[in-house]
């Protein structure tokens, strides 16, 4: 099944999948027509960036992005994990992703199956499986319900009733939480 849904995503289509925290609207971060096409679907807020899964902390390069000191102690202690961290990202060449803000927020996930699929992947941004201001979906059905077949597949795992990532961010080297999700800080 992971070979089948990683040669999708990196054929550009979006599709819904397990996370290790809700359902996810995945699709690859590398390629503009598939980020744009969550954000249709999901009649998301142009100018929020979404949260973008990575394998390892090293994918962080591929966006020039370079923690400091500070935030590479963090991510150490807390990746693996369901904390998203904000990130300074100041190329125009990702604006498609952060919208402006010249921020992104990462994760690496703590579900093998994940990283596993991340690593055939790449980078994959993963919004909550719903339209924007919805509940999440907690199960493919009501992630039919919401996205039918206007989405390229499907993948279950389950009644998964978890709390997104906690997200987070530095200011003068100091944590930040600009929302608590599953992990408390």
């Amino acid at each position: 099944m992971e070979q089948n849904i990683a040669l999708k995503l990196r054929q550009g289509m979006v599709g819904i999948i397990p996370t290790d925290t809700i359902y996810g609207i995945v699709a690859s971060a590398r390629m503009l027509e598939a980020v744009e096409r969550v954000y249709t679907l999901r009649n998301r807020d142009r100018e929020k960036p979404c949260i973008i899964l990575i394998s390892d902390r090293s994918e962080l390069t591929e966006f020039g992005v370079i923690p400091t000191n500070e935030e590479s102690d963090f991510l150490r202690k807390h990746w693996p994990g369901a904390v998203s961290v904000l990130l300074s990202c100041e190329s125009s060449q990702f604006s498609f992703l952060h919208r402006g803000i010249h921020s992104l927020a990462f994760r690496v996930p703590d579900s093998v199956w994940l990283r596993n699929l991340l690593r055939e992947t790449g980078p994959l941004i993963a919004p909550s499986a719903n339209p924007q201001g919805r509940l999440a979906a907690r199960t493919l059905d009501e992630a039919r319900r919401y996205f039918g077949f206007r989405v390229d597949f499907y993948a279950d795992g389950g009644m998964l009733a978890g709390e997104p990532s906690t997200l987070v961010r530095f200011e003068r080297n100091q944590v930040k939480v600009l929302r608590q999700g599953k992990v408390l800080l």
